[in-house]
Order: C-alpha cells, then structure tokens, then sequence
C-alpha cells in the first residue's frame, strides 16, 4: 500500500555572494518510523547526499530521525539536520519565529533555533580528539600531501594540512584510501582568508566519497581550531566543488 509524505529537498550551508551552494538533503516528515529497509529504498530512490526522516512524539516541539545516504544509514548528520530545521520552521513555527525544535537520534541530541536575523542555529555536541605522534605513511601517499598532524576522533580522524593550498589542491586515491580501515577524514588547514580554517571531507568506503558541506565536520574542526587558535566564535569554508560555508 502507497502513503502520500510530505518532504522537501533544501540546500544548506550556502552563500550565494560567493557561489558557495551547500550541500542538499531531502526531509521527509513521516507519522510514525517505517523499517530500515523502507527507509533506505527511499533514500536510494531521492539519490541525495543525505536523507532526513522525521517522526513526531508526543511533544510538539521533538521530533525523532533517522539519515540515510543512497547506500546506507548515517550516524550523525549535521547537514542534514540543518535542513530538517528549516523544514520543521517553514512549515510549524510561529510567525514571530519565537519557536524551538530537538531532533533525537538514540543518545543524539540536536537543539534548532533561529536567531534575531531569522537564521537557524543548530547545536551539536563537540567531537573530542587525541593525537596519533605517528602519522600513518600509506595515509600521506594516498592524500598525496605531507600531513601536519593525525589526530582520532569517534567519527572521522583530523588530517591537518600545512596550509589552504594543501587542502584545495589535494587530489586522494580512493582506491588507496579504501585499503585504510578508517571511516572518513577531515582534512583542514589555516585559511589564508578571512575564515578561520578550511576543510574538505573525505569518506572512501561508502558511495559519496567526498562529501559537499558537512556538518559532523565542524563538530569536529570547531572545537579543535578553537583551542588552536584561541576563538570561540569561527568561520570556515568547505573546499569541495559545490562549497560550503559555516
């Protein structure tokens, strides 16, 4: 039997003065969970880089997610919660924006707001790293650049890159990447501009292979940048070849 969801496909993490354009992620507001298999056949069928389904419980204001790529279930999806949010204020928020949402995933916790300028705001929890002194050399010959410094994380491991340059014209062997037993790296450096840092996010064991603008990324680099540099209060660039600006 066919059932009718109200979705919509959004682009986050864009700015349009400098032809950043995001990454997309398609919402789909469901009335309660449907099996895995129902869920991943859908976001196969969207195609996007990301796929948010939400269903609500009995708080108005909380709304339970899942993400799914094309070709399998997303832990943690910063990108797409953004887009959820936007989903979730354009169609149930006040008019005044005086409005909150919680995403929940298991022990996930994402907090949505909008501030003064009618922008959203997620919150995410930091993601915590410990350096390797030993950076892997089957690493640097498939990035093709000298590493700075490794450090792990619970999601993707912190590859630092001597400077912008580095990061921008970095060309990664896939093939060679996939040989690695790691999930995805966030490869970043010292912007030579007016942000704080630049990155590029690479995930060779799954379809995507680099992903446009990630949020779980800055989840990451904010808090590592943050105490490198000494600011609470960051700006970044996402050096893929749609962009993305946080």
């Amino acid at each position: 039997m066919s059932k009718k969801l109200p979705f919509a496909i959004i682009s986050v993490f864009t700015k349009s003065s400098e032809k950043i354009l995001g990454n997309t992620a398609a919402v789909i507001l469901m009335d309660e969970e449907l099996s895995d298999s129902q869920l991943q056949d859908i976001a196969s069928t969207l195609n996007q880089p990301a796929t948010t389904f939400l269903w609500p419980t009995a708080d108005a204001q909380i709304y339970k997610t899942r993400w799914f790529a094309p070709d399998a279930e997303i832990g943690l999806c910063g990108h797409g919660a953004m887009a959820a949010c936007e989903f979730l204020f354009q169609n149930f928020a006040e008019k005044d924006f005086n409005w909150s949402f919680t995403l929940l995933k298991e022990d996930t916790i994402i907090s949505c707001s909008k501030n003064q300028n009618k922008q959203n705001i997620i919150k995410l929890q930091a993601i915590p790293n410990e350096r390797q002194k030993e950076i892997p050399s089957q690493l640097e010959n498939a990035l093709g650049k000298k590493i700075k410094a490794y450090h792990f994380t619970k999601n993707k491991h912190i590859v630092e890159l001597e400077n912008e340059a580095s990061v921008a014209n970095m060309l990664p062997n896939f093939e060679e990447l996939r040989k690695i037993d790691v999930f995805g790296y966030a490869v970043t450096a010292k912007s030579d501009s007016t942000e704080d840092f630049v990155c590029r996010t690479l995930v060779p064991h799954v379809q995507q292979l680099e992903d446009q603008a990630t949020g779980s990324t800055q989840a990451i680099l904010v808090p590592f940048w943050a105490e490198k540099i000494g600011k609470n209060n960051l700006i970044s660039k996402q050096l893929s070849k749609r962009g993305g600006y946080f």
